[in-house]
């Protein structure tokens, strides 16, 4: 029988035994891993809010710049309007199809307005080049035309939260195979 301290063998507790992992604890990504997905991700699900207080959800493309997600949009937008109003967002990149392949990271934080005509220029040219796939200077008309009628956002995080359920994945032989995959091929020749 083991005493306390000494469940390393359970995934459930941590190394020296001092308890029960909380499961956020066993998906919550590191620093590095978090910046890598914000990274090679250029989607996100961007919530702001509206006046009579409930969300208002879009996706949006962005790039990241000195650490800090940045995204622009029009003037006019429900969104700019949201955020002249009250600068805090949510944001959310997501990726995985199935549960074990769920990856996510959350940030919380306060928007800073960028209005400055060529700091919203260079925004723009970074996130079209994402959206388009294509080079800025194959955009650069696009984007040059559009800048003025956008502002650029930079979010300064207040709160991360991130999540890898590749983590929680059971072994591979531990895995049960999708319903109906057996592996073994009935002939129905055969079926009386």
């Amino acid at each position: 029988m083991e005493g306390p301290g000494e469940q390393e063998d359970d995934p459930g507790w941590p190394e020296g035994g001092n308890g029960p992992v909380r499961h956020r604890d066993r998906v919550a990504m590191t620093a590095a891993d978090a910046a890598a997905l914000l990274a090679e991700s250029h989607k996100l699900q961007l919530a702001t809010i509206n006046r009579d207080g409930t969300p208002h959800l879009v996706t949006m493309f962005y790039v990241m710049l000195g650490g800090q997600i940045a995204f622009w949009t029009y003037r006019s937008s429900q969104k700019a309007r949201n955020l002249a109003r009250d600068p805090r967002v949510t944001c959310l990149v997501e990726t995985g199809e199935e549960y074990f392949e769920l990856r996510g990271v959350q940030v919380v934080g306060l928007v800073r307005c960028v209005e400055d005509p060529a700091r919203v220029l260079d925004i723009g040219r970074r996130v079209a080049t994402v959206t388009a796939g294509m080079a800025a200077e194959a955009l650069e008309e696009y984007t040059t035309k559009t800048a003025r009628k956008r502002l650029g956002y930079v979010v300064e995080p207040q709160r991360v939260i991130s999540w890898d359920h590749r983590r929680l994945a059971p072994p591979p032989s531990r895995r049960v195979p999708p319903q109906g995959a057996t592996g073994a091929r009935k002939d129905s020749s055969t079926d009386v």
